[in-house]
């Protein structure tokens, strides 16, 4: 396997972004939040801060990140299992952290499944914690629901 790349997510990624999601075990998707287009309208206003990871050809991981001029975030972090531990995640998060920092941004929150045992040992491992804070969230468009990717998948 060779050394993935990391270079910022395009607009005509989404395709392959979208099929990575779908090979992550317990992944969320948002019926309208990451259709092509909200994702393409997110990058856009986002243009230097998402990112990929490339390797073998096909792209390995993916980071939608943004900001709203005070505070960063970080969505749907993920790398294909085969290429876990390999520091792809770790370097990802670097390069987000980087353009968010460049932007004056001082502070980057994300939001981890409690049953996302890998994503949440990721986390720790790399030196987040969680604050000391509740998480609300109000849904504005029903039609907008998360289907979680089947526990039958092999990731």
């Amino acid at each position: 396997m060779a050394e993935a790349q990391i270079m910022p997510m395009r607009e005509e990624d989404y395709d392959a972004v979208r099929a990575l999601w779908m090979t992550i075990r317990g992944f969320g998707i948002r019926a309208l939040d990451d259709s092509r287009e909200d994702v393409v309208r997110f990058i856009r206003r986002n243009p230097t801060t998402s990112v990929v990871a490339r390797a073998d050809g096909r792209i390995v991981g993916a980071i939608l990140c943004g900001s709203d001029g005070r505070q960063g975030a970080l969505y749907h972090v993920c790398v294909a299992r085969e290429y876990r531990r390999r520091g792809i995640g770790t370097r990802m998060v670097g390069y987000c952290m980087e353009r968010l920092r460049e932007m004056g941004i001082n502070k980057v929150s994300l939001i981890a499944f409690v049953n996302n045992d890998a994503g949440n040992a990721f986390w720790n491992q790399i030196g987040w914690k969680r604050g000391n804070v509740n998480y609300y969230e109000f849904t504005l468009n029903q039609d907008n629901i998360t289907r979680f990717i089947g526990e039958d998948n092999e990731n």
